[in-house]
């Protein structure tokens, strides 16, 4: 068993238990940068680590009554079918270092646009809910729906290849489609449960190209439920103000060193 990953499992299913981002954004640079693990598993044995985390994160926040299960439907509506087809395109093209060194660098941009945006979020929320429900806001509640879904299908396919997106973009795509409906605490609970079957879809196509390292998942999730499970409960005490800023930072190192790997 190797401890150190269980540590750093325990640290990222905190986070993701009491923002909904981290899980991708996070493990996958650590897995690259500070284990030296190839970017294509590592992004393979992060999507098992995020669907197998996130599930026991969605239980809770199901107890909570903090998670939209009628937008996650809509959202599973675009992304499921979109992992799907992406994890056919990524087998069928053969999954070798070059791709590898594509995966990459996508991941570091995808990275840096999540930094740039999630000390917005909560100003992105202020901002939405303070606009009035006039005419043109309700013929916006009538395209939410459609909306959703290709929220979903961009989701499907970041989530796939690069294992970020389910969280870090997911959350502000949300906010933006959902100011109203969604509270803080129902935003974050909605993302985890929206990520656990796109996670497992693509997981289980890394799992069939050879992408998956078992012993480090195992590792990693030793730490990881616990943590999940404490951060979820601390959602109902603690404001999101005070991990986003930190998170930020960590995102955009994390995104400008993969570009430069």
């Amino acid at each position: 068993m190797d401890w150190l990953s269980a540590l750093a499992g325990l640290l990222v299913g905190t986070i993701v238990g009491i923002t909904g981002v981290g899980g991708g954004s996070l493990m996958s640079p650590v897995l690259i940068l500070l284990f030296g693990i190839a970017p294509t598993t590592a992004v393979g044995t992060d999507l098992w680590f995020a669907a197998i985390t996130k599930t026991f994160g969605s239980v809770i926040h199901h107890k909570q009554q903090s998670a939209d299960w009628g937008i996650a439907k809509w959202l599973w509506i675009g992304s499921i079918p979109a992992a799907i087809i992406t994890v056919v395109l990524m087998s069928t093209s053969g999954m070798g270092p070059v791709k590898g060194g594509v995966i990459s660098h996508v991941l570091g941009i995808v990275l840096i646009v999540s930094a740039i945006v999630t000390p917005f979020r909560s100003y992105i929320s202020d901002a939405m809910t303070r606009v009035r429900f006039d005419d043109s806001a309700k013929r916006f509640v009538r395209l939410q729906p459609i909306l959703t879904i290709l929220a979903g299908i961009l989701l499907g396919v970041l989530v796939t290849l690069t294992s970020v997106g389910a969280g870090a973009i997911g959350a502000t795509l949300l906010l933006l489609l959902y100011p109203l409906r969604l509270t803080s605490r129902k935003l974050v609970g909605t993302d985890i449960l929206h990520a656990v079957p796109v996670a497992l879809v693509g997981g289980i196509g890394h799992l069939l190209i050879g992408n998956v390292n078992g012993m480090l998942l195992l590792s990693l999730l030793v730490g990881s439920i616990p943590g999940i499970m404490i951060g979820s409960r601390l959602t109902m005490w603690l404001p999101n103000r005070v991990i986003q800023p930190a998170l930020a930072i960590v995102l955009l190192i994390s995104g400008i060193r993969l570009l430069q790997s």
